[in-house]
């Protein structure tokens, strides 16, 4: 009786013969590895980031994710994180906002005299002093709580419920989808628009930072368009710096003006967004080229 075929697990669409296994991706990915001077990373910010990391060595429990990272993106500028599965991404949105343990290494943010290094500050203080925003993977709004009352959990670390009320006043303002619909329950909505709402959630507390983990997971390419022109509004109108992790590489890099590929916590290759997308290496690994 003839074998039967393996499944294999992979990053890409094509036949069998076209997909690299996630296990290949991530060995072939660390032959990527190159050293990286931090004077390029700077270099690649603008000369002056407004948020960095420096060194960073950071995981959960006793287990190192990260190890000595390095990172700095410039006020309004964006950044994709790439990679392999297990590469640590997340665990550097994670780091940022307080949710791992760091062992060592520093996270700032600010230019000039008002930089200030944020690396011990909880999550409530980088969101209410820091003003840096966390937008979730997916499914964080509340089913059955009305578009405007989860909006208004968005401002919880407010002073008052009125000001709570006006922030997400301004966000009606800015979003007529929401508008339409702030007396509805989170759950009528289409997955674009609950995406729309977790975004705007973040907003609500007028962040300069936006972290935002896989804006794409789990919609239709019809939303997904939608999400990152909004995050692109945000970007050049409003002036808010991202960083980003996105695990359709080819969307990410045509959205950000940085890319970084992680392996195995650490940076391998940074780069501008349009010189990843032509590298070769980086297309046959992680673009489906």
């Amino acid at each position: 009786m003839a074998d039967a075929p393996q499944r294999t697990v992979g990053y890409h669409i094509g036949s069998v013969d076209t997909v690299i296994s996630v296990d290949d991706v991530a060995r072939q990915a660390e032959e990527l590895r190159d050293e990286i001077p931090e004077e390029r990373l700077l270099e690649l910010a603008g000369g002056e980031p407004f948020l960095s990391i420096r060194d960073l060595r950071a995981g959960y429990g006793n287990m190192e994710i990260l190890h000595d990272l390095t990172l700095h993106v410039g006020r309004a500028q964006s950044l994709c994180l790439i990679g392999p599965n297990g590469a640590g991404k997340s665990t550097v949105l994670h780091s940022i906002y307080g949710f791992t343990n760091i062992k060592a290494g520093e996270i700032s943010v600010g230019v000039g005299a008002s930089r200030r290094n944020i690396t011990r500050l909880g999550p409530e203080s980088k969101l209410k002093n820091a003003r840096i925003a966390y937008i979730l993977q997916d499914k964080s709004v509340f089913p059955d709580m009305t578009v405007e009352e989860n909006l208004l959990m968005g401002g919880y670390l407010l002073n008052s419920h009125a000001a709570a009320r006006a922030a997400a006043e301004r966000v009606f303002a800015k979003y007529d989808r929401l508008a339409a619909r702030r007396n509805h329950p989170a759950r009528v909505l289409s997955g674009g628009e609950r995406r729309l709402l977790e975004i705007s959630r973040a907003l609500v507390m007028e962040p300069d930072v936006l972290l935002v983990d896989e804006p794409s997971i789990g919609l239709e390419p019809r939303f997904i368009d939608m999400v990152f022109e909004i995050l692109r509004d945000l970007q050049q109108r409003d002036g808010k710096t991202i960083l980003m992790v996105e695990q359709n590489a080819k969307k990410g890099l045509e959205f950000a003006d940085l890319g970084y590929v992680l392996v195995s916590g650490q940076v391998a290759l940074a780069g501008k967004g349009d010189e990843l997308l032509q590298n070769p290496e980086v297309a046959r690994l992680f673009l489906g080229g």
